[in-house]
């Protein structure tokens, strides 16, 4: 499975806080744990719902949380 050109900073915004779980996030976003690790890991690029509704989870804009970038 390759990876998705869509670099993300979830893992560091759970931690930030209070250490929530990938389960607590996933229930926040109305999403399975395993849609979390995918992300995590890279290898699921989120929808623009997701994307939104994991940014409004965490306070902050998606830009903060989602980067395109470049894959030569």
């Amino acid at each position: 499975m390759t990876a998705t050109p869509i670099a993300n900073h979830i893992r560091r915004f759970r931690f930030e806080r209070g250490e929530m779980t990938q389960e607590a996030l996933a229930q926040a976003c109305s999403v399975t744990r395993q849609t979390i690790i995918a992300l995590e890991a890279g290898r699921y690029a989120p929808s623009l719902e997701l994307a939104f509704r994991i940014a409004r989870t965490f306070g902050v804009s998606v830009e903060d949380v989602f980067q395109w970038k470049e894959i030569p």
